[in-house]
């Protein structure tokens, strides 16, 4: 047993940290519609992954006339660094010729 002694009061606190005062800002504008645009589909070694994204990509061109897919297939590569290395320009061939990217993390 402990020598403490308490009133059967307590203190709460909160769990969420300070707000920073800058306000959110996007990487990028994000598009008005997705009809007639080029999606990339970044695949990784996840799972579920894959079939998240052949579903994905079956709704999306039912709502979306003239919708593309770009796959690319990082399956291979667990390192982020491989992007920034041997598969760099492969990398930035897929960014280059798409107006979205869309990743899935399959668990």
């Amino acid at each position: 047993m402990s020598d403490i002694k308490s009133d059967g009061q307590y203190a709460v606190l909160s769990p969420w940290a300070e707000v920073d005062p800058v306000p959110l800002k996007g990487l990028a504008p994000r598009l008005d519609n997705l009809s007639g645009k080029r999606i990339g589909l970044f695949l990784n070694f996840k799972e579920a992954a894959r079939q998240i994204f052949t579903v994905l990509e079956k709704q999306l061109r039912e709502k979306f006339p003239g919708i593309d897919f770009r796959w690319y297939d990082d399956t291979k590569t667990r390192e982020p660094a491989d992007l920034e290395g041997k598969r760099k320009a492969e990398f930035e061939d897929w960014l280059n010729g798409i107006d979205a990217a869309i990743l899935a993390v399959g668990d």
